[in-house]
């Protein structure tokens, strides 16, 4: 996928390798890192928050030692901007601080992570209401801009964005976001952002596109989904190559996690196959549900009336 405003062109491949875990065990990773790029990965989706970024780095320098890949260039990096770094005189530093802790000297695209700023320092989550404060976006996107720039990251753009924050942000950009990450799979179809983000240049990347089943903040409801498991019985294919493809389908890009060998190869055989209007017809009568409610991202008190209020009505 073109990235359509970043500094000259930038490609970005279609399938990302996510590192967000609960318990990010360092050794595990980078073995798992090392498998996918031997598989065929090159996208690989980290953020300050994980605590993945070392283990991502140091993964990458063996990977070069190795030669399983020629340069660093054949990769592509995103990590993400945390609310409490979410201040103008932040954002350049927070970004040195990621290149650093990944052994690098640019990224592919830097992410601005929640649409909300949080206190400096404070990186709990979910997010005290006590320390919430409304985000200068003007100057927080004029210093993501400026990291590109200076040639720092390739390409901006955002993630959990609604629409109405996507079109405050377009308002005034002087480079638009090239991205914005959020929960999508066939039980979020995201429909109306998708829909909004398509005519804008703004690419869709899906995180949580199997509804993180196993971890703390997933869901059952996708891979469970008996709709999914018809749809997949009935073309031989997995309910996750099913979720793939109809993400891939909506032009969207999979940030996709998993440390088994046998799931990360099948997960990139979706290419060569199509979901039918049948399928299709059956998606769309799939009852949708967010993973992670409003109401959980933000604990209980603070100076906001609603979650409402903090997520201008929608997320």
């Amino acid at each position: 996928m073109e990235l359509s405003s970043s500094s000259g062109p930038v490609s970005m491949p279609m399938i990302g390798f996510g590192t967000a875990a609960d318990n990010n065990d360092g050794a595990t990773l980078i073995s798992a890192v090392l498998e996918s790029i031997k598989l065929g990965y090159r996208h690989f989706d980290t953020a300050s928050f994980y605590g993945s970024e070392q283990a991502l780095g140091e993964a990458i320098a063996e990977a070069l030692r190795l030669g399983l890949i020629a340069s660093r260039d054949d990769l592509f990096i995103t990590s993400k901007l945390w609310p409490s770094e979410a201040h103008a005189h932040l954002v350049l530093p927070s970004l040195q601080k990621s290149l650093r802790t990944l052994q690098l000297e640019y990224l592919d695209l830097y992410l601005i992570h929640w649409p909300i700023t949080v206190t400096p320092g404070k990186r709990e989550f979910p997010f005290d209401k006590q320390d919430l404060m409304p985000m200068d976006f003007k100057s927080v996107w004029a210093a993501m801009e400026e990291c590109q720039r200076l040639g720092l990251t390739k390409s901006i753009g955002v993630s959990n964005f609604s629409c109405k924050k996507l079109e405050n942000l377009l308002s005034f950009a002087t480079i638009p976001p090239s991205v914005n990450q959020v929960e999508m799979n066939p039980v979020w179809q995201q429909k109306k952002l998708t829909e909004f983000c398509k005519p804008n240049g703004i690419i869709v990347t899906a995180y949580s596109p199997l509804g993180a089943k196993g971890s703390s903040w997933g869901t059952n409801a996708v891979m469970d989904n008996e709709v999914l498991k018809e749809i997949a019985k009935t073309r031989g294919k997995t309910v996750a190559q099913v979720c793939l493809r109809w993400i891939y389908e909506q032009g969207a890009a999979p940030i996709v996690k998993s440390y088994n060998k046998e799931r990360l190869k099948e997960n990139l055989q979706i290419f060569d196959w199509e979901l039918s209007e049948d399928d299709y017809d059956k998606i769309g009568q799939i009852k949708q549900r967010r993973m992670m409610p409003r109401e959980e991202l933000v604990s209980a008190h603070g100076p906001y009336k609603s979650v409402e209020e903090l997520w201008d009505g929608e997320l």
